[in-house]
């Protein structure tokens, strides 16, 4: 299909800011990031509550256990880690408040799958360094990216070894402070993950363990999606080595994460600018070969390739510019990108 209109958020100016946004906007770097503000205060005051609930003597049950993990993954938990994403990447509050920077990842972080540092440190301190190449940790080049046997083993990789390799890494690189972060945050946290099986299985299941083991599965699925077809070639270029996901119902959700090619391009890039960003890069994606889909996630990219719906995947396929290609042209050029990449 030729480049439909998108329709994914942009900034839209607020012409009347009720009591909140104005006291948001004395607080943050950029009122545009407001709807974090707004997450990290309904999170605070709904999921913390109930989780510390869960904890009291007495009180866990495994329905209200069930209530409250309907509750992290319907409301919280993909747009919660989306705001680590973007916190991550562009600081949140004013010098001065940069104390409350440490609410996320350190309060709210363990709620949703997330170590104290952990995913700062893989995804700043390396995945964008590394920028999906040899040297990445999460790196999806070797795998045949069709095959879900492929993505078992390298989730397993990363459960299994990221600590110490994560570790290992950022002091090779000389970035020792932030391995030190890292390591004890994932220290901390898995310790005190052990200690409340010991004394309070069924809530630490529920609160921390559940949802570690869910997030580190649904980040990588969805790794692999916007990594999934690189060239060959030219792996090294962000243009042919992601993908990006417009006009669907994750980036109306999740800060239009689904611009994954224009985040690698420029990660500081505000996630309201990403939809104008394609608009004005339209030739440079064109020349470039640049894949782009419309009306799936990388989640369900991820999917169809398992699949091998690459017929669907075609249907959904975006032409950048005038050039018409035939379905069997496009499922051709698909197949082309999904294969193992080893480079000496």
């Amino acid at each position: 299909m030729a480049l439909p209109r998108i329709t994914d958020p942009r900034q839209r100016p607020i012409r009347a800011p009720n009591i909140f946004q104005r006291f948001g906007r004395s607080l943050l770097n950029d009122e545009r990031d407001l709807p974090f503000l707004g997450l990290m205060a309904s999170f605070t005051l709904v999921v913390l509550p109930f989780a510390i609930y869960l904890f009291l003597p007495g009180r866990f049950t495994w329905w209200l256990g069930a209530l409250y993990l309907a509750l992290l993954f319907g409301v919280y938990f993909d747009r919660c880690i989306l705001a680590l994403h973007n916190t991550s990447h562009r600081v949140l509050f004013r010098p001065g408040l940069r104390l409350l920077n440490r609410h996320i990842p350190w309060v709210m972080g363990p709620f949703f799958g997330q170590p104290p540092e952990g995913y700062f440190g893989h995804h700043m301190g390396m995945h964008h360094p590394e920028n999906n190449l040899e040297g990445d940790l999460s790196t999806t080049m070797p795998y045949q990216r069709d095959r879900f046997g492929h993505f078992l083993r390298y989730w397993v990789v990363f459960m299994a070894t990221t600590l110490y390799r994560l570790t290992a890494y950022l002091v090779r690189k000389k970035r020792s402070r932030l391995a030190y972060r890292v390591f004890a945050g994932e220290i901390v946290f898995l310790g005190g993950a052990a200690a409340g099986l010991w004394l309070a299985p069924g809530p630490t299941l529920v609160v921390f363990v559940i949802p570690f083991v869910a997030a580190r599965f649904l980040m990588m699925w969805g790794n692999w999606g916007q990594h999934a077809f690189i060239d060959p070639e030219q792996p090294a270029l962000p243009l042919l080595n992601s993908i990006t996901c417009i006009n669907v119902r994750y980036n109306r959700r999740c800060f239009n994460d689904g611009y994954h090619i224009g985040h690698h391009v420029k990660a500081s890039r505000h996630w309201t600018e990403m939809p104008g960003d394609l608009e004005a890069s339209v030739a440079s994606y064109t020349r470039a070969g640049a894949i782009v889909f419309a009306g799936i996630d990388f989640f369900q990219v991820s999917l169809l390739l398992f699949l091998k719906r690459y017929d669907w995947l075609a249907e959904r396929f975006v032409e950048c510019g005038d050039q018409t290609r035939s379905k069997a042209e496009i499922v051709a050029l698909l197949r082309s990108r999904t294969r193992p990449i080893v480079r000496a």
